[in-house]
């Protein structure tokens, strides 16, 4: 950012007037910093991915305390361009292909800035009609989009990890004859112990979730999963019989559609037969792999989601919407609202309400609520289904490209299946037969294609088995991108045989 030296206060910012910054001001500086990122999504691809800082290197260069008397929007944002952005690493690049993607938009940033400029708080109906109505019409959209049927209730809450926190509290309030709501857990000897049900392959939020809950970890079942990591309906059914067997009161099972490590996806159908059989809550973790159903070529990801009793998925990783926008649907809005529907004499409305438009702060913990649909509004119209399906289809294809190049590598092992836009994979040279050998060697190439600011990939283990993982999900990323990335791991890994 070019920004200007004096550190003189503009003529409309006086230090000790009262009130807002002045609109001029504001106009001024606030078309400075869009031209700020304009600029920056154009060189986008000059910047280190990864943050090349030291641990407590931004700390240092920052002030220990506040300021008392008021600084210069010139002063704060130069500050902004020397001290931030060094600090930063770079989601946004084409050469993020760590984690999974949070791939923001043009028209999502467009909408964060409307959003913010607005500041409401859309936790009830009324203060806000547009936002909770905008919510309503637009996480429908999505749901016609990924071909779900309908009804399904949907809203947006910030991550997947309070999705399932939501989610896994309306499970347990299903057991109604438990009274949890009304008693709680702790200290009643004649409550049987809660377990729940997921993949040794999901998320860790489902421990979190768990143990927020109450139930604890020890209550979570991992179940082991098949040769495609995909968790095993007979192992689960057999489980939950043990459990039940052993005085335990199963209450739900959380599925996986592109799980975090390998984006494997378990098998939805015989699952919901299981969860029917034993009256058990489903709810699946499509938070990536969801998205993919924009694509009607994919539309099979979904295949039996539509009798879960509830379903995430993640517009901020591949619908292209700025975080924080996880969309949780569910077939049973009345068990949401049973669980968290608590509502103070100041919040009551004395005027007339319809009771088919909700107030979203009953669905969960949070009282306030941001206007996220904006954003994702914008994007899905902005784009259009037939856009995103675009992008989403020339991700896939650039995964089956760059592991097609890998198949005809001799030292490259690919460590589990490409269903959507992940590739998991390590080097593996001729003379290196000795796992934890294997391990150090591909840790090391890691590090040092990070190191190199071109590329930024993460890892996990499979069996043991340190893999690289190289998710393709942001939208800057082309063909040409991923030419560099394949010439990159052929010299580092040279490089690294003769380490």
């Amino acid at each position: 950012m070019t920004i200007p030296s004096p550190s003189s206060f503009d003529a409309e910012h006086e230090p000790m007037s009262l009130g807002d910054m002045d609109p001029q001001e504001f106009r001024r500086y606030g078309y400075q910093a869009v031209d700020w990122i304009a600029d920056y999504l154009t060189n986008i691809r000059g910047y280190p991915v990864l943050s090349q800082v030291a641990p407590g290197e931004i700390q240092q260069l920052l002030p220990q305390t506040a300021p008392h008397a008021p600084e210069s929007m010139q002063d704060i944002l130069a500050d902004f361009d020397t001290i931030i952005m060094p600090g930063i690493t770079h989601w946004n690049a084409p050469g993020f292909l760590a984690y999974y993607s949070m791939s923001g938009s043009g028209p999502g940033i467009i909408g964060e800035m409307l959003s913010n400029a607005l500041n409401v708080n859309a936790m009830l109906w009324r203060t806000s009609p547009a936002a909770t109505e905008l919510e309503q019409v637009t996480v429908d959209w999505l749901r016609q989009m990924l071909g779900l049927p309908a009804p399904l209730f949907g809203f947006i809450n910030d991550t997947a990890s309070s999705g399932i926190l939501v989610a896994l509290a309306a499970a347990r309030e299903a057991q109604s004859d438990l009274a949890i709501h009304e008693q709680g857990m702790a200290g009643r000897t004649e409550l049987p112990r809660l377990c729940l049900y997921t993949s040794q392959e999901a998320h860790s939020s489902v421990d979190k979730a768990a143990i927020v809950l109450g139930i604890g970890q020890e209550n979570v079942r991992k179940i082991a999963t098949d040769d495609d990591l995909r968790l095993d309906p007979v192992i689960l059914e057999q489980t939950i019989q043990q459990d039940i067997a052993a005085g335990y009161r199963p209450f739900a099972v959380i599925a996986t559609i592109g799980t975090t490590s390998t984006s494997s996806i378990d098998p939805i159908p015989p699952l919901v037969t299981i969860c029917q059989k034993y009256n058990l809550w489903l709810h699946v973790d499509a938070s990536y792999g969801g998205a993919a159903a924009i694509d009607p070529e994919m539309r099979w990801v979904l295949a039996g989601c539509e009798q879960a009793d509830s379903l995430i998925i993640n517009p901020h990783k591949w619908v292209f919407t700025q975080a924080d926008c996880s969309i949780l649907y569910t077939r049973k809005p009345e068990l949401i609202k049973a669980a968290f529907s608590l509502v103070p004499e100041f919040l009551r409305s004395t005027d007339q309400h319809d009771e088919s438009i909700p107030n979203l702060m009953e669905y969960g913990i949070a009282l306030g609520r941001r206007f996220r649909a904006l954003k994702l509004w914008m994007v899905l119209r902005y784009f259009g289904q037939d856009g995103l399906a675009a992008r989403i289809r020339e991700h896939r294809r650039l995964a089956q490209l760059l592991r097609q190049w890998m198949a005809e590598d001799p030292e490259v092992e690919i460590m589990a299946p490409t269903l959507f836009s992940l590739v998991c994979f390590r080097l593996h040279p001729q003379n290196i037969d000795d796992e934890n050998t294997l391990n150090m060697f591909n840790e090391t190439f890691m590090n040092r294609i990070n190191a190199n600011g071109h590329f930024f990939l993460s890892h996990t283990k499979i069996d043991g088995k340190l893999t690289l993982r190289i998710a393709i999900g942001n939208i800057h990323t082309n063909e040409e991108d991923i030419q560099q990335l394949w010439g990159e791991i052929q010299r580092k890994k040279t490089e690294v045989k003769h380490w």
